[in-house]
């Protein structure tokens, strides 16, 4: 029994060294991977903000038009009205 423990107590330590002899991230590294995520969802961002100023100009483009019908059906109507009188 005792040297099964001390088998088990053996592994259990090389475990340990061998967690030790493996470089945790540095900093440097930590802010590295940040920076790199912070400039994909950067570029992300001004994607989508494109993608919006295009639908954007596309909307005012659509109300203009409508508008420029809508005035044309007035137009339209008071010519009529007016050789009917």
């Amino acid at each position: 029994m005792a040297e099964r423990n001390a088998r088990k107590a053996k592994g259990q330590l090389t475990q340990r060294s061998a967690k030790a002899r493996t470089p945790a991230k540095t900093a440097a590294q930590r802010s590295a991977a940040r920076v790199k995520s912070l400039e994909q969802e950067c570029d992300r961002l001004k994607a989508q903000l494109a993608l919006a100023k295009e639908r954007i100009a596309d909307l005012e483009e659509s109300r203009v038009k409508a508008v420029n019908r809508i005035d044309w059906v007035i137009d339209s109507l008071q010519s009529v009205l007016e050789t009917e009188a």
